[in-house]
């Protein structure tokens, strides 16, 4: 008995030693609102301020052919910000060297351009060792063919966090499973 009691109290503590959880356990735990972004004027872009409501996160580029998709994700995010949906567009340079200008050239773009007004993170790195932590948790909990391959890739994040759908850049944001999807995942009233 005083055998089984010293083995139970020492797997207790292993259990409760920092860094002891299984990695697997750790990541579950884990969700898309335990990350920030810069948002592109330079403001911190919490995503815990997203809390409770769907997310539509977009890798874009402003000389790309899927550039007009632009114009898909305003109208999406019309249509439903009302309900909790946050299109957020994140500009990077990973594909093609199609997002080569600054935060302030990137947002007058999509400003006059497209009139995007939902939100824009800064440009950043979405593949590969130095991108953004979200992107590297993402490939964690989805495996690496859900990762982008171009621009204009679509992950939906549901109202808990979790990814809910992944979408290839030649799916519209307007497309039936697209539209589908975000439905499904808005947030219940």
């Amino acid at each position: 008995m005083h055998r089984l009691f010293r083995f139970a109290v020492l797997a207790a503590a292993l259990l409760l030693a920092p860094g002891a959880a299984p990695e697997a356990a750790q990541r579950k735990s884990m969700s898309a609102y335990d990350f920030t972004f810069l948002a592109i004027d330079g403001a911190p872009l919490p995503m815990a301020d997203f809390r409770g409501k769907a997310v539509l996160l977009v890798n874009t580029a402003s000389q790309c052919g899927f550039t007009p998709q632009y114009e898909g994700l305003q109208a999406v995010w019309e249509k439903y910000r009302a309900r909790g949906l946050v299109v957020l567009g994140v500009p990077s340079d990973d594909f093609g060297g199609q997002e080569p200008g600054t935060n302030g050239q990137i947002k007058e773009f999509c400003e006059t351009v497209f009139s995007v007004d939902f939100p824009l993170t800064e440009k950043l790195v979405v593949i590969g060792g130095k991108a953004h932590p979200l992107y590297k948790w993402l490939a964690q909990e989805l495996g690496e063919g859900a990762m982008p391959r171009w621009n204009f890739h679509k992950f939906l994040i549901g109202p808990d966090g979790q990814p809910a759908a992944v979408f290839p850049t030649a799916v519209e944001p307007n497309a039936p499973q697209v539209i589908k999807a975000i439905e499904a995942a808005l947030p219940k009233t």
